[in-house]
């Protein structure tokens, strides 16, 4: 493996790390997967959705999507309601409840990361996170 190949399974293996600790961190959703955390984000972002649509951004089956709405209705975390314009189709929005809980998780791994850069990391390496934002942010959302 050449030096540019070994900083790039490097980089890989750091983020993938710090994404897993951060995830053990927020302990008010530890009964939440990941998929249903997201789904939870995205009608936090969107409003309401349909199931099928939250399925289709989650790329998993309406089937398994199902299975997520059922859960999250059981925690109060979503409300179902049937569409003004299809009384056949069902929205699905967030509650109150759920959007604490995720304001909660975020605020956890907030706390823990700053904690974390704060005791570890020198005032030039706080900087130098401040600075490799912006460039991840563009790894993020190249396609």
């Amino acid at each position: 493996m050449d030096a540019e190949q070994q900083y790039i399974s490097e980089l890989r293996t750091v983020l993938a790390r710090l994404v897993k600790k951060l995830r053990k961190k927020a302990v008010s959703g530890e009964h939440l997967s990941l998929t249903e955390r997201s789904t939870m984000v995205q009608l936090q972002h969107n409003g309401s959705m349909l199931p099928s649509e939250l399925a289709a951004n989650e790329h998993i089956t309406n089937q398994s999507m199902s299975q997520i709405v059922a859960h999250l209705l059981e925690l109060d975390y979503i409300n179902r309601t049937p569409s003004e314009t299809d009384g056949r189709k069902v929205l699905i929005s967030l509650t109150e409840k759920g959007a604490r809980i995720l304001e909660q998780v975020r605020n956890e791994r907030d706390e823990w990361l700053l904690k974390a850069i704060e005791e570890t990391c020198t005032p030039d390496e706080q900087a130098t996170i401040k600075k490799v934002i912006v460039p991840l942010t563009k790894l993020i959302e190249f396609d």
